[in-house]
């Protein structure tokens, strides 16, 4: 791991809309070696109100449960230092410091980035039993997790790139 950084990341929706629903809006410290657990207020929208918001395949995938096809999303392979957050409103969910290359053609990682920032919900469709991934705050559908990860957590989060947004370390620390 690399050395202990600490960054203010402010939850202010920007480009969203998410910010016009967000009860209060939370800024949290980040590090490495700090898993957070997330209380903030939860983003209820109409669906016509994602819709808007939403391009077609995020919508789709957030929305809809629906699935990006493999090594297609922009960042299965993305290799640079950031934070991955929801698609939809924001919410910090995946440091690049927990991803790794598990050759699915997905961006996949062994933790998220605290404790209650994605849930999990059984998920019984095409015929077998896996659990699914959804962001929190939204409750949009992210991906899969399976027990066929890496050390520390053994953990591998298949997440859909279309259910992310990437912010650099670089920006991230302007």
């Amino acid at each position: 791991m690399k050395s202990v950084f600490v960054l203010m990341f402010s939850l202010v929706m920007i480009g969203s809309g998410c910010s016009q629903n967000s009860q209060q809006e939370k800024s949290i410290v980040v590090a490495p070696d700090i898993f957070l657990e997330y209380s903030g207020e939860r983003i209820e929208k109409t669906d016509n109100e994602w819709k808007a918001i939403l391009e077609p395949e995020a919508y789709y995938v957030l929305r809809q449960a629906g699935t990006e096809r493999a090594f297609t999303g922009k960042y299965w392979d993305n290799k640079a230092d950031g934070l991955y957050v929801c698609g939809a409103c924001d919410l910090p969910l995946f440091s690049s410091e927990t991803k790794f290359k598990s050759g699915t053609g997905w961006p996949s990682f062994f933790e998220p980035i605290g404790l209650g920032y994605v849930a999990e919900k059984v998920d019984r469709s095409h015929g077998w039993l896996r659990t699914e991934v959804r962001c929190v705050r939204c409750d949009g559908h992210l991906g899969h997790v399976f027990e066929d990860g890496p050390r520390p957590t053994g953990l591998r989060y298949c997440i859909n790139s279309v259910s992310l947004k990437f912010i650099p370390d670089s920006v991230r620390h302007e």
